[in-house]
């Protein structure tokens, strides 16, 4: 373990509701094993209008911040400097102060997209289906950027969500097709399925399955399995769970904040996974 630093330095996660943030678990965590006394990480109930203010509010003891929504795309204006990954989806979860004061933003949500499925051994995929069509599905599709060679299927529930999808293909400079969420299932045939919805959107498509499905990647970590995740499993496919993505998200914000690497990635695996089994 490294030698043990006492500067006193402070983070947090800010959003509306944000009680129940697996963000402070993860980030003590890290402070923890690397030695990081005087590092504090807390939580705070923060919405758009007081978001302002509140950074205006915060001192030069002040390392950064994990943003969660509504506030990845109402920061944007309050910050002096955005990174091109952050900017691609028009959303930043990371705030980092400089030295010198300065607020820059970043996303490690599309990174830690990228890492967790690295992790799992899938480098790239010939092609791809989401479900959904909210922020986390932006993220989605900026990750699948990286490493989908081909065609990536978004199915959604309106024209509405259709339309900002094909927007941000563009944007992203991938090859998007809408589908209509009545035929999800066809979704499942694909080499990789990211499940961006809420709690419950997907469990009446677990019975639709396939005997050899691929890999799944459900965003959820609580409560975990989802219907789906758990049929998947139990027909043999390789699933990443949104704990993954939490944790490969924190372990940039990490690496960002505290100019440490490599963040202690299994130390803040366990602490998140102690954490959702104690709730």
């Amino acid at each position: 373990m490294p030698a043990p630093t006492t500067d006193i330095r402070r983070a947090a996660v800010l959003g509306s509701p944000v009680a129940h943030s697996l963000s402070p678990v993860l980030h003590r965590a890290a402070y923890d094993e690397l030695g990081l006394t005087g590092w504090s990480y807390d939580r705070f109930e923060v919405d758009e209008a007081a978001l302002p203010g509140f950074l205006d509010e915060l001192g030069p003891e002040w390392a950064g911040l994990s943003l969660t929504m509504p506030l990845k795309r109402a920061v944007i204006p309050l910050l002096d400097e955005v990174s091109e990954t952050a900017a691609s989806v028009e959303a930043v979860n990371t705030v980092v102060f400089t030295e010198d004061g300065r607020r820059t933003g970043d996303n490690t949500d599309i990174p830690g997209i990228v890492a967790a499925l690295r992790e799992r051994g899938i480098e790239q995929t010939e092609s791809a289906a989401i479900l959904g069509a909210g922020a986390t599905a932006s993220s989605a599709l900026a990750a699948l950027a990286r490493i989908c060679t081909g065609e990536i299927v978004v199915h959604v529930r309106s024209e509405a969500r259709a339309a900002e999808m094909r927007e941000w293909g563009k944007r992203l400079d991938v090859d998007v097709r809408i589908a209509d969420w009545a035929d999800a299932e066809q979704a499942l045939t694909a080499p990789l399925v990211i499940a961006t919805t809420p709690a419950g959107a997907t469990d009446a498509l677990a019975a639709a399955v396939p005997e050899r499905p691929a890999t799944l990647f459900d965003v959820l970590y609580d409560p975990w399995p989802t219907a789906l995740a758990a049929r998947w499993s139990a027909h043999g496919g390789a699933v990443v769970s949104g704990l993954d993505l939490l944790v490969h998200q924190a372990v940039l914000q990490v690496e960002l904040m505290t100019g440490r690497s490599p963040a202690p990635l299994t130390a803040m695996r366990t602490a998140g996974e102690r954490a959702l089994a104690a709730r």
